[in-house]
């Protein structure tokens, strides 16, 4: 470990106690069980942008509700530019800071038109010069649509990062390269997806279910919930 730590440099300094060879074996578990893709409804790189940017602070259930409703009527940027801020948040109401969100969706449409042609840019500058799109929105887009080995980082990533021992962050800008640095490079492609996942679903934030985890074994986790007398064990 000490010799991997000096070899990253000073990202060497967030990683967590989890070894090499542990890493290596933890992505292949996730790569096997897990399908990597997104639970955001798309069909386009356009509505992705759109799906991700209204998916901050919100639930990819109450996301794909909204536009369920949104793309039929909407999903291109002249589209949503014309509908403008009050004609798209009715679609959006539901989903949380929806007068925020359809102010950044009714812009970035326009700048994409004005800027880049009605298509969405592939360099992460042009992607965060874009109202609402952060550097995680940027990930996503950029690995999903593209497919960049980029590593989007929200609290799910974050979270299994640490619990794990992959990493020993603060931030999720830190969790971030210390991924791109310790995640074997035949599953940085899609190493977000598995970890998001593996986090929504198993890896729970109030009470992980370790009990059925695939990585049971691997995880340094040491507060690890035991089975419920009804559950099956992980098959």
């Amino acid at each position: 470990m000490a010799t991997e730590r000096s070899a990253a440099g000073d990202v060497g300094r967030w990683f967590g106690p989890l070894a090499t060879p542990a890493v290596n074996a933890l992505f292949d578990h996730l790569a096997h069980r897990i399908d990597p893709k997104s639970d955001l409804v798309f069909a386009s790189t356009f509505e992705l942008l759109v799906a991700v940017v209204l998916s901050a602070q919100a639930t990819d259930r109450s996301v794909n509700a909204a536009t369920a409703k949104l793309f039929p009527v909407a999903n291109t940027p002249a589209a949503l530019a014309a509908l403008g801020a009050e004609g798209i948040l009715p679609f959006i109401r539901t989903v949380g800071l929806a007068p925020t969100k359809s102010r950044n969706v009714a812009r970035l449409s326009q700048l994409l038109i004005e800027r880049h042609g009605g298509q969405v840019p592939r360099d992460r500058e042009s992607l965060e010069a874009l109202p609402g799109v952060g550097r995680k929105t940027a990930n996503v887009v950029l690995n999903v649509a593209f497919g960049e080995p980029t590593i989007a980082v929200d609290t799910h990533v974050h979270r299994v990062a640490n619990r794990t021992g992959l990493a020993k962050t603060t931030t999720p800008e830190q969790t971030e390269r210390v991924l791109l640095v310790r995640v074997p490079p035949r599953h940085l492609l899609h190493a977000h997806h598995y970890l998001i996942l593996h986090g929504r679903y198993t890896c729970l934030a109030r009470k992980p279910e370790c009990w059925r985890c695939p990585l049971l074994k691997l995880c340094r986790f040491s507060a690890k919930t035991p089975r419920p007398p009804t559950a099956d064990p992980v098959g």
